[in-house]
């Protein structure tokens, strides 16, 4: 194994236009008790990386290497539960405390000292990266590094957004935003047999959407021709928010699937919220989110649409997931 390794590193936050990731070569540090260090085969690229890169998740340290959904083969292990040569997913949870009450209670995705990899730690923009063994989860082999990258975090968080909106089989479910995640999550709502309505900017999102199947199709803040038994925000938008609550039924769900929301506009109560409808927010995802998600994916075989870039193009992919330039998810492969 070589001494040192290529990473793309930011050390100050700024507008993704200004490059701020630098290409750098990083020594090694030993390898932790119960962890294991990973050859990276492909990461993927989340909107969260933007969110770090741009400042709008504050910096925790002075230089990150940002990256948080993680194909990797296991090429040192510190974890009996990993042999060398396994192949694994890394997403953005990194590891729990295990002991506060959200942990001790089946919530570990609340835990109050949460790591978040590429936030906390260093992620997978770079040629190794080093995990906790025990948030490393086997990848079916039938999934290819390129199908399983954008499953490890848009895939898993578009999963567990469903579970918190209450999806039910059958049922009219709105997608609000068409990106990495929402286009993971329509393949699941049609196994479900649910109708999926998508409200999205971007005539390529749009178009995109149609081409997956969705019952409906409008702009952004179009309302859907029917109302809503269940609806997901995917955009950083509290006008977003509002569009996708205006469509609900009398007892309907919206799961706010965004870290950051650009702000929450005032809203009408009795127009809007009244008649039992409610907001849950998406915080994270469990272990169990990722192992039930994954099953799924290699059972429906779900095939992310994937756009490649090489690892010193970070900073031109995190530009195009600003632009909603593409249609599907982002991978870096070093």
């Amino acid at each position: 194994m070589p001494s040192r390794f290529s990473a793309m590193v930011l050390h100050q936050p700024m507008s993704i236009e200004q490059r701020p990731l630098r290409s750098e070569e990083i020594a090694f540090n030993p390898l932790a008790p119960g962890h294991v260090r990973l050859r990276v085969r492909a990461c993927g690229v989340c909107r969260t990386d933007l969110h770090i890169v741009e400042g709008e998740l504050p910096p925790r340290h002075p230089a990150i290497v940002p990256g948080h959904q993680i194909v990797g083969e296991v090429a040192e292990s510190a974890d009996p539960l990993h042999t060398i040569g396994t192949r694994v997913g890394i997403s953005w949870m990194g590891g729990v405390d295990g002991t506060c009450a959200y942990c001790l209670n089946g919530a570990e995705n609340l835990c109050d000292a949460p790591t978040f990899t590429g936030y906390d730690v260093d992620g997978g923009y770079a040629a190794y990266v080093d995990a906790r063994g025990d948030f490393a989860s086997p990848l079916p082999s039938a999934m290819d590094d390129l199908q399983a990258a954008p499953l490890l975090c848009a895939g898993i968080i578009g999963f567990r957004a469903l579970r918190v909106a209450g999806v039910r089989p059958n049922e009219r479910v709105g997608l609000f935003g068409f990106g990495a995640s929402a286009h993971l999550a329509l393949p699941v709502l049609q196994h479900w047999e649910c109708e999926a309505y998508v409200s999205t900017r971007g005539q390529s999102h749009r178009e995109f959407a149609r081409t997956l199947g969705a019952a409906w199709v409008g702009d952004a803040t179009e309302p859907p021709p029917h109302a809503l038994d269940r609806a997901i925000t995917f955009a950083p938008s509290g006008d977003v928010v509002l569009s996708a609550l205006s469509s609900l039924r009398k007892g309907g769900v919206l799961a706010i699937n965004a870290i950051h929301l650009d702000r929450m506009p005032e809203f009408d109560y009795d127009r809007l919220l009244w008649g039992e409808r409610q907001i849950r927010s998406v915080t994270n995802m469990t272990r169990a989110d990722a192992h039930d998600f994954l099953g799924l994916a290699a059972a429906i075989r779900l095939q992310p649409a994937v756009q490649t870039f090489s690892l010193q193009q970070a900073n031109e992919a995190l530009a195009a997931v600003k632009r909603d330039a593409i249609d599907g998810a982002a991978v870096l492969l070093p």
